[in-house]
């Protein structure tokens, strides 16, 4: 039965006015903020119970969300600066709040203007969430796509001021974010900067906290994604979503698209590779290559395993630029651990600190900041002391995440071994960024010809430590077993590659090969003994060193 029959079509037009227009007040009534108010001393107790999930800043407040309730606080009672180093804040735009009153009131006036259209052309549409579309004559139907609600950008409010021990990667990021600032004065002289940037070092250092602040100093949009979070269980599912994610990051731009863990999603195809990670892959390369450089978007990749990534990946036009981002050296833990204790009440002397943390990273420095506070608290302290430290340093060392720490005597070894590296690398020209107590980073070159000469002189390089501690130790230790490992397989690729073809005889000629090596490494370090010894002390002081400055102790004594 229609109603149709029993009301003319001028009344029921009319009933359908007065109720949509009823059903829009009852919206707007309904919608009015009615959410409660509360104190920073409120807001501190919810966060440190934990029960915060997200902030929200619609001015005038900050909207703080639990699980259970949605509170609001006065802008102006609280530091939203501080707030964002804990919590991802979402910041609301004025064209945002009016969207977000007046969506449904609109979708309703909408809606009846459809109505009433369909209605006097005798055709009335009952399919809900489809879009009609007339081509030729033809009623056409077309299924609405919703963007993921997971795929949200944050605002951060993270910027380098909040970032410590990062002087190298500061450096290396500062156009990428003029880029995103200013992208026109690029444009006009036609520089093409790099879709994608590469975030390489060990955990903790902090990779994430880089990529919220290059968001935070360019003031854009930050979509965050872990590589793990791709990989699906049904083929196609991740694909779909890295294309919806970089769909909503174009219509955002500029923006920052950051996937963190990339090898997750990222790592070399191999023969029993998995469907879902490959589909997924090809997406992200795909949509790498379908954007300009000029688009806005800039794709930002963590990842602490290089070695393990997709060679598709790293090809040009995709992953061009890469930062190393190496364990924090004495000066920058220096800085870090004075950016945690900057609030905090503390009577510490931060270069004895500094000199006790060797291998932190910065996550450890936080967590040791963190334990030492929570130390002072259960002796009812008032203040932070170095004591607390003392306490809790071994507490972080046998935790979970085993940190690499070394006590005084093995921290000169290891100086003694990383000082002949730095000095037959500077002699031999085997160009390298830092050699530290904690950690040598060889420079990121990449080469298709290498001379055998090249190669013989990085094969001096990793013998030089081992040779290095046997001339001052008059023994070996375990630090070198990487070292002897990567020489080894070195030297094994030289004679395969460039002296036999015999499989057999390339074994013993490998170790021969490095027989020969290591006796010109010991010539050459009793030689430079005293250049030895001068950077063994700077490496003792400093904690790591460049090429540059080997080379001005070179010339200091030559």
């Amino acid at each position: 039965m229609k109603i149709s029959r029993y009301i003319k079509p001028e009344k029921l037009r009319i009933i359908i006015v007065l109720l949509t227009l009823l059903s829009m007040v009852a919206l707007y009534l309904a919608m009015r903020d009615r959410t409660r108010t509360i104190s920073l001393e409120q807001l501190h107790i919810l966060e440190q119970k934990k029960l915060v999930l997200r902030m929200v800043l619609r001015e005038p407040y900050l909207y703080v969300k639990t699980r259970k309730s949605l509170y609001k606080i006065p802008l102006e009672a609280v530091d939203i600066e501080r707030e964002g180093r804990h919590y991802p804040i979402v910041m609301e735009t004025p064209l945002s709040s009016i969207v977000r009153e007046w969506s449904l009131p609109l979708l309703f006036l909408t809606l009846l203007v459809s109505l009433l259209y369909l209605m006097r052309r005798r055709g009335v549409s009952g399919m809900a969430g489809e879009d009609i579309q007339i081509q030729n004559g033809v009623v056409k139907k077309e299924e609405s796509s919703t963007a993921n609600p997971q795929i949200q950008p944050i605002v951060s409010g993270i910027t380098f001021r909040d970032v410590a021990g990062i002087k190298d990667a500061r450096e290396e990021l500062t156009e990428i974010i003029e880029f995103l600032r200013h992208p026109g004065r690029f444009m006009k002289l036609g520089i093409r900067l790099p879709k994608g940037v590469l975030l390489i070092g060990p955990p903790g250092v902090g990779k994430t906290h880089i990529a919220k602040a290059v968001a935070g100093e360019a003031g854009v949009p930050f979509f965050y994604q872990s590589g793990a979070g791709f990989v699906h269980i049904y083929v196609g599912m991740g694909a779909a979503r890295v294309h919806e994610l970089f769909q909503v990051a174009k219509r955002s731009a500029p923006s920052i698209i950051f996937i963190d863990e990339i090898d997750a999603v990222g790592k070399s195809r191999g023969e029993f590779g998995n469907d879902e990670r490959e589909a997924t892959l090809n997406q992200l390369l795909t949509e790498m290559d379908g954007f300009e450089s000029d688009s806005g978007v800039i794709v930002i990749g963590a990842t602490n395993r290089m070695d393990a990534l997709d060679e598709a990946l790293l090809r040009p036009g995709r992953f061009d630029r890469r930062v190393h981002i190496s364990l924090p050296d004495r000066d920058e833990r220096r800085d870090i651990l004075s950016l945690y204790l900057k609030n905090k009440n503390s009577s510490v002397n931060l270069d004895r600190l500094s000199a006790m943390t060797v291998g932190f990273s910065s996550a450890a420095l936080s967590t040791l900041v963190n334990e030492a506070a929570l130390h002072a608290m259960r002796r009812r302290g008032s203040i932070i002391e170095d004591i607390d430290f003392d306490a809790v340093r071994e507490k972080v060392l046998s935790g979970r995440r085993k940190i690499l720490s070394y006590s005084d005597e093995e921290r000169e070894i290891q100086a003694v071994y990383q000082a002949g590296k730095a000095l037959v690398a500077t002699w031999l020209d085997v160009e390298y960024d830092k050699i530290g107590i904690a950690e040598t980073l060889m420079s990121d070159k990449e080469r298709e010809i290498l001379s055998e000469s090249s190669m013989m002189n990085l094969l001096k390089v990793y013998l030089a430590g081992s040779a290095t501690t046997q001339i001052v130790y008059s023994e070996r230790f375990t630090n070198s077993a990487e070292d002897i490992s990567m020489a080894r397989a070195l030297a094994y690729r030289m004679v395969e590659e460039m002296r036999f073809d015999n499989p057999r005889t390339a074994e013993r000629s490998a170790e021969e090969l490095m027989t020969e090596a290591y006796g010109d490494v010991e010539e050459m370090l009793r030689k430079l003994e005293e250049v030895r010894r001068k950077i063994t002390a700077y490496l003792l002081e400093n904690e790591s060193i460049d090429i540059s400055e080997t080379r001005r102790i070179l010339r200091e004594i030559f």
